[in-house]
């Protein structure tokens, strides 16, 4: 089918030309950008050159088939990546990647170029589903998957090769109905934001929140944590953790979950153990106005200081502190968290602020320096 160029905020879309093939050359010669795609290095040439052959020689996106469009610069016609697309069962599904050149990551381009690409697909070709699958040690590409409102879908063990190289893949996919929940999302903060008692009226909408998959390494899901406030683990000094937990509300909609360990004989503060807002209420302030109260709450039971950890990852905690006296703070070895955490002890109650989700269970791990999805 034609395929018409797309004006996006900042780029456009176009079908590929001859002359793009050098840039492409270039972009899958580069070892950064090569390293989770689906070629191997070195990269021939011909091989670029054949391939933007064969894509220009299509009209558009064709069922069964890989097609390509670039990513260019309105104003310059400068190429930054491409974008990859395959239909399937008679153009009624459609796979989707990017590449961009290493110089324009950072920019946010793969999300706005998908972005677009994803509402064409719905719009004009009128599939039923989109889907992408990448490598799982590539988390920037991961996000850029969550930040279109695809779910992740599963995790296959050794089912991908490159030469003689095999790796397991993620799949991220989302329906036409995933689409329009994703774009009817509430974006705005809320007017009001409260913490209520879990009943036998709510539990099932909060145990039903969700992080993004990127978050689950630093963010327990609802389940667990209700474990754990059913079975409190014992700590290293032999107390046992007392928790306190709420669902969060904004807007009379249930969109994060909060649980505290209050403070005992052994452990003379509180600590924020677990704390998280729902995927599709993330980016709204909900965090922030939610642990006020939290604060609020530990001010009115006596506590003097709040213990807090989390876990350092990209797409993880956005950490930010606020002070709510001038005291500066004053970190101690016996403020430990409970499972043995790092946390910071200070003289007034302080939090650590979150974007979206935090209070996870593990220490920092290691980034693996990670980019984007690539098309198969």
């Amino acid at each position: 089918m034609p395929f018409t160029p797309i004006r996006t905020a900042r780029l456009l879309i176009r079908p590929m030309r001859l002359e793009d093939a050098e840039g492409l050359w270039r972009r899958r010669s580069d070892p950064e950008v090569a390293r989770y795609q689906n070629w191997a290095l070195p990269y021939p040439r011909e091989r670029a050159e054949e391939l933007v052959k064969s894509v220009v020689a299509m009209e558009g996106p064709a069922n069964d088939e890989w097609w390509m469009a670039a990513i260019a610069d309105p104003d310059t016609d400068e190429v930054v990546g491409d974008l990859a697309l395959h239909l399937g069962w008679e153009s009624r599904s459609a796979e989707i990647g990017y590449t961009l050149a290493r110089e324009h990551w950072g920019k946010g381009y793969a999300i706005e170029a998908a972005s677009d690409l994803v509402a064409y697909l719905f719009g004009t070709v009128g599939v039923t589903r989109v889907f992408g699958m990448l490598h799982p040690e590539n988390p920037a590409s991961a996000m850029v998957l969550e930040r279109l409102g695809m779910v992740f879908e599963g995790h296959t063990r050794s089912s991908f090769w490159v030469g003689d190289e095999v790796s397991d893949d993620w799949l991220y996919g989302m329906t036409r109905a995933d689409w329009g929940a994703w774009r009817e999302r509430p974006r705005t903060p809320p007017t009001t934001v409260r913490l209520l008692q879990i009943t036998a009226d709510n539990w099932r909408e909060v145990v039903g929140l969700r992080t993004h998959k990127t978050q689950e390494s630093m963010v327990a899901t609802v389940e667990r944590s209700l474990a754990q406030a059913l079975v409190p683990p014992i700590g290293r000094d032999g107390g046992v953790a007392v928790p306190w937990y709420r669902a969060i509300e904004a807007d009379g909609v249930i969109a994060g979950f909060v649980m505290v360990a209050l403070d005992t004989a052994t452990r003379p503060d509180p600590y924020l153990w677990r704390f998280l807002v729902d995927r599709m209420h993330q980016r709204r302030g909900i965090g922030g106005r939610a642990l006020d109260i939290v604060e609020a709450e530990m001010r009115s039971r006596g506590a003097k200081a709040i213990g807090v950890s989390y876990v350092v990852g990209k797409g993880g905690p956005r950490r930010s502190t606020r002070d709510v006296a001038t005291s500066p703070p004053v970190k101690s070895a016996t403020a430990r968290p409970w499972h043995g955490k790092c946390s910071t002890r200070t003289p007034t109650l302080r939090f650590r602020r979150y974007r979206g989700s935090c209070a996870a269970e593990s220490w920092p791990s290691s980034g693996r320096g990670a980019r984007r999805c690539r098309p198969h």
